[in-house]
């Protein structure tokens, strides 16, 4: 075999590599869900059906700054959150369905994790935001303060009841 010939065979297998390897390992989403409040962007976990509402963020040992998980509800109504073993304090923002933020509560971790304190919305909320403790504050959201939700956060119409 020439050597250009063997040039271009190796050409063609490395360029087949690039083609094909990239879908053999997991790649970072492109356009990961967030929330923007305050002064700030969160990526974040959707939570849309009882079971990912229910285990939330649940035995997480940590939860890294920037990040947070947001819970869809399909349509407003009180909303009530424990934090039944959670290991790390969180910050909520209960948001409207018109994405004005409602009520906020910082959780702190229970001794025994059992989830007795209660967390209330006080008011309809259809979406709770869950961010690392302090963060809400360091955005300087306040209630009334309206989150904006990039395009690849699912509609709260389509989740589970």
């Amino acid at each position: 075999m020439s050597l250009s010939a063997m040039h271009r065979l190796v050409f063609f297998i490395l360029s087949a590599a690039a083609i094909v390897l990239p879908g053999c390992r997991d790649k970072p989403d492109a356009n990961p869900p967030q929330v923007t409040l305050g002064s700030r962007t969160w990526i974040v976990d959707v939570a849309a059906t009882e079971e990912q509402r229910y285990i939330g963020l649940s035995g997480r040992p940590q939860l890294a700054e920037g990040t947070g998980m947001l819970f869809l509800y399909p349509s407003e109504r009180v909303l009530e959150f424990c934090m039944r073993d959670c290991l790390i304090p969180l910050d909520i923002a209960f948001l409207s369905a018109d994405l004005r933020v409602v009520r906020m509560h910082t959780m702190e971790v229970e001794p025994d994790m059992a989830g007795q304190i209660v967390y209330a919305s006080d008011s309809p909320a259809q979406y709770a935001l869950e961010v690392g403790a302090g963060e809400l504050a360091a955005a300087g959201v306040r209630v009334g303060d309206r989150a904006v939700f990039s395009p690849s956060v699912p509609s709260a119409t389509k989740v589970d009841p």
